[in-house]
């Protein structure tokens, strides 16, 4: 299923055996119920389901997602979609704000086994109720997800993984990842992670003044602890919603990356962010291959040069991974750097267009990298870069730069309502 057909992206729950390996800051559940009388129910029905404290907010679900912009996304998450225009697009603007493996469970005034299929298969969520709603109802439907003696169905996206990688040494790929998981995670506010697989001489930690830890290594070197490395002992904030996995190993230790490191890696990752940024360097190394192979999507950043215009076509003709259904994107950066090529030149000799083009700001970002901050921040001409970047690797349902972004989604789920209720009459 491609990623933009506005799916929310939900995982397993975790069982109460395992919880208490998880992350300390996410609370067991929290419900956003649109009526006193679902409020009854759903508290009524619960209350033997877990011996924590209910957590029940009344507002319903556009209530959901202002809260869940600022706060811990819980391990279950019930939504009130009652008296919601379009229902659909709100969840999908709730999918781009909450973290990846949360259950979530719903509650409507349509009963119809399409609009049930459309929400619980179409969109991702473990169970769909339509009012109205009991106690027995309620128990019996969302109490197995509370307890942790049920499963939702795997996610088949969870997070959308890309692979940002430099045609040759020097041309900027390290400095764009870095830039546009700060977009992902900062502007857009995505759960993203910056994943730098360079243990020894990796920058993105470095750039974002970011202390790597010892995680990663270990991770790499034992795919099968990965589970209980990664969310809280390997991946260091850099802000509220983005996480640096880096590394920083003495130059004269070899790497010992286990086979099928890469896969466990970002399968693990794919259940806690909504975005995985990869710094993925081009050398003869099975890790990096492997990455680049398991990725959704792949970057080739290159200058406006001969040789970068060789190396980009060479690279352009590696086989796509399983999950990328399109060839890679082709960024030119540094356009205009005196002796370059100009794009006209670049474009004929690559016998493509560019997909998109930065020009050269050694200034601007050379400040930034002194300073441990992104240039996007101060730089308009080059966050319209990433933003353009953004445009062309994130599913259209997580775009929200621009007005224009949403509209598709709204119209798409509008749609598909009015034609349920039109079945429905």
């Amino acid at each position: 299923m491609p990623p933009d057909d506005g799916r929310l992206n939900i995982g397993a729950i975790v069982p109460p055996a395992d919880q208490s390996a998880g992350r300390h800051d996410r609370p067991c559940l929290i419900a956003f119920l649109a009526d006193a009388k679902t409020e009854e129910a759903v508290r009524e029905g619960l209350a033997d389901a877990t011996s924590e404290n209910l957590d029940l907010r009344r507002g319903g679900i556009r209530a959901a997602i202002a809260a869940m912009r600022n706060s811990a996304t819980p391990r279950a998450l019930i939504i009130d979609i009652g008296g919601e225009d379009q229902p659909l697009s709100a969840l999908s603007e709730l999918a781009n704000v909450v973290e990846p493996d949360v259950v979530v469970l719903v509650i409507g005034e349509i009963e119809h086994a399409d609009f049930y299929r459309e929400i619980t298969r179409g969109m991702g969520a473990a169970e769909y109720l339509s009012k109205p709603i009991g106690r027995d109802k309620v128990l019996r439907h969302f109490g197995p997800f509370v307890q942790g003696s049920a499963f939702a169905a795997p996610s088949m996206l969870g997070g959308r993984a890309i692979a940002i990688t430099g045609v040759r040494g020097g041309v900027g790929a390290t400095t764009l990842a870095v830039n546009l998981a700060w977009h992902f995670g900062v502007t857009m506010r995505r759960h993203t992670v910056l994943l730098d697989p360079d243990t020894h001489l990796g920058a993105t930690a470095f750039l974002l003044n970011v202390q790597p830890g010892p995680g990663l290594r270990m991770a790499l070197e034992a795919p099968d602890r990965i589970d209980s490395l990664l969310a809280e002992r390997a991946a260091q904030p850099a802000a509220d919603r983005l996480h640096v996995l880096a590394a920083e190993e003495k130059i004269a230790t070899p790497p010992n990356h286990a086979p099928g490191a890469a896969r466990a890696l970002l399968t693990a990752l794919r259940s806690r962010y909504n975005f995985i940024v990869v710094d993925v360097p081009f050398a003869p190394v099975p890790l990096y291959r492997d990455l680049l192979d398991q990725v959704d999507q792949r970057i080739l950043v290159m200058d406006p040069s001969l040789a970068a215009i060789r190396d980009t076509v060479r690279l352009l003709s590696l086989p796509k991974g399983p999950a990328q259904d399109q060839r890679a994107v082709v960024v030119l950066n540094r356009m205009g750097v005196p002796g370059g090529l100009n794009r006209k030149q670049v474009e004929e000799a690559l016998k493509m267009r560019v997909d998109v083009a930065i020009p050269d700001l050694p200034r601007q970002v050379g400040n930034a990298a002194t300073l441990g901050e992104p240039a996007l921040l101060t730089s308009n001409p080059f966050r319209a870069g990433i933003v353009d970047i953004v445009r062309q690797v994130a599913s259209v349902r997580l775009l929200d730069s621009g007005a224009e972004d949403s509209a598709p989604i709204a119209a798409r789920a509008k749609r598909s309502l009015f034609s349920l209720l039109r079945r429905r009459a």
